[in-house]
């Protein structure tokens, strides 16, 4: 198959996303909390039933500022007299921007906060009848045996013992789920790296852990029980077994999309060398720069994607669309009460 080969371009009444829930059928609405949506209150087919990219980074700030690059890199205009809006504003968790068929969503930090974004978001696109959406995560992580600035697309995401896949306590017990990546879309985004980017693009595995400091085998933590010999051997041992970056969000990511359907990637600048330290020490202006670099990747891909298919943008930009003011007063104030 050809890069971006044209696909059936008939708009289904029905998502190819997976929630596998019967329960939502029974339900009056599904209120998705931290999102301040629901499918009683907003009309969600008018409001997402175009998106095609959602793409995932840890702060509103930051994801903000990937909303209003890509409104450049695709040439999106906005009507005058009007600015892109948060749309789960009213939540005070998530941020999400709207930009024509991509949504630009925070994540916060760790699995469980990507894990709740991740479930709602998919049961948007589901009630949105959104039709084989492309997911990304876009973040930074610490390298492994790679210099600072480099740009990694995930082939895989494992956890801290090299399992590749997401284990959950559900009901006392313990249920796996495997933690796959689309591979295709992991070559297609390697052909987008041009020759004369100032930092190298590489494909490896990613290490995904529960905790930023000891189960990343760091000594700068509160608690530091093993000694520098023993973290770098478990670092020299990731290394020798095709690691090369460490993260927090990959492997749910991974494991929830693939287990929904849907094709995703994660894509991750490293802000240090492991093997080298536990520490940043480069200044703010150059780690911002290295924030850029995914997020550049990920807007060729949606500019090509877009350029391809000869896409025309809507012009919404965020507006919610209400179709009943009591249900949306109650998702307000359904969202509000979870602080």
């Amino acid at each position: 198959m050809s890069f971006f080969q044209e696909e059936n371009d008939e708009y289904e009444d029905v998502s190819t996303v997976m929630v596998r829930n019967s329960h939502l059928d029974l339900m009056d609405q599904d209120i998705l909390y931290h999102l301040a949506l629901g499918s009683g209150s907003h009309d969600l087919r008018a409001m997402f039933g175009d998106v095609k990219f959602v793409c995932m980074g840890g702060t509103p700030k930051r994801m903000e500022q990937f909303a209003y690059r890509l409104m450049e890199e695709i040439s999106y205009k906005i009507p005058t007299g009007t600015t892109l809006q948060d749309i789960s504003r009213y939540s005070y968790r998530y941020s999400m921007y709207k930009v024509g068929p991509v949504l630009c969503i925070s994540h916060g930090m760790g699995m469980p906060s990507v894990g709740i974004l991740l479930h709602e978001t998919i049961k948007l696109m589901f009630h949105a009848k959104v039709v084989d959406p492309i997911f990304f995560r876009i973040g930074t992580s610490g390298g492994i045996g790679l210099e600072g600035g480099t740009v990694i697309i995930s082939d895989e995401a494992v956890d801290g013992t090299l399992q590749a896949h997401l284990e959950l306590q559900i009901l006392g017990k313990i249920v796996k789920r495997s933690s796959v990546l689309d591979k295709k879309l992991q070559w297609e985004l390697k052909s987008l790296a041009e020759p004369d980017d100032p930092y190298p693009t590489v494909i490896g595995k990613t290490v995904c852990t529960s905790d930023f400091y000891e189960g990343q085998g760091r000594m700068d933590g509160a608690f530091c029980e093993f000694t520098e010999e023993e973290k770098m051997e478990y670092l020299e041992k990731l290394k020798f077994n095709g690691v090369r970056n460490i993260e927090m969000e990959s492997l749910a990511f991974a494991a929830l999309t693939h287990h929904a359907g849907i094709k995703a990637a994660v894509v991750c600048v490293t802000l240090l060398d492991r093997l080298k330290g536990d520490q940043i020490h480069y200044p703010k202006e150059v780690l911002d720069e290295w924030q850029q670099r995914p997020q550049k990747l990920v807007c060729r891909y949606i500019k090509k994607y877009l350029s391809k298919r000869g896409l025309i943008l809507n012009n919404h930009c965020g507006s919610v669309n209400v179709k009943s003011p009591r249900r949306f007063k109650l998702v307000q104030q359904e969202s509000e009460s979870y602080d």
